[in-house]
């Protein structure tokens, strides 16, 4: 089941190095029991720019039944996979991309608020955690793709 309140944010670029890592897309998706839709902002950095474009804003019906199903799907995920520790340490899942998800029961959050660093974290994805991680990922970009 979805969780009925929920934020979630999700960046592609988020390895760096001794320069801070420049992200290409940032999408966030942000529902309340109180509102009839969910609010979501887009902005990407289309390749060769040097900054992300200006937000764009979309709505997706909370009552939409496929995206609750989505949304319940990656909750599940994102219970049964790690984090890299220490947080930012590493890009364990191997994809230049972090999701930051919280409801009241879950704050899930991978790539550390700066990015990931050069660093070795002590916990490594299993193949299938990464298969699973790579599924949350296409989860929020179909979210998105599904928005008005």
């Amino acid at each position: 089941m979805a969780p009925t309140e929920f934020s979630l944010r999700l960046q592609h670029g988020i390895t760096g190095g001794f320069a801070p890592p420049t992200p290409s897309a940032i999408y966030t998706i942000t529902g309340t029991p109180s509102q009839p839709a969910w609010n979501i902002t887009a902005a990407v950095r289309p390749d060769g720019t040097p900054s992300l474009q200006d937000e764009e804003r979309k709505t997706l019906s909370a009552t939409d039944a496929e995206a609750t199903t989505l949304v319940s799907e990656l909750h599940s995920i994102l219970k049964s996979i790690p984090t890299e520790q220490p947080p930012g340490s590493e890009d364990i899942y191997g994809l230049d991309t972090s999701i930051a998800f919280g409801s009241d029961d879950l704050m899930w959050m991978n790539g550390g608020p700066a990015g990931c660093g050069t660093g070795t974290s002590t916990v490594q994805a299993t193949e299938g955690e990464k298969a699973k991680f790579k599924r949350a990922v296409e989860i929020v970009q179909g979210l998105v793709a599904r928005a008005s």
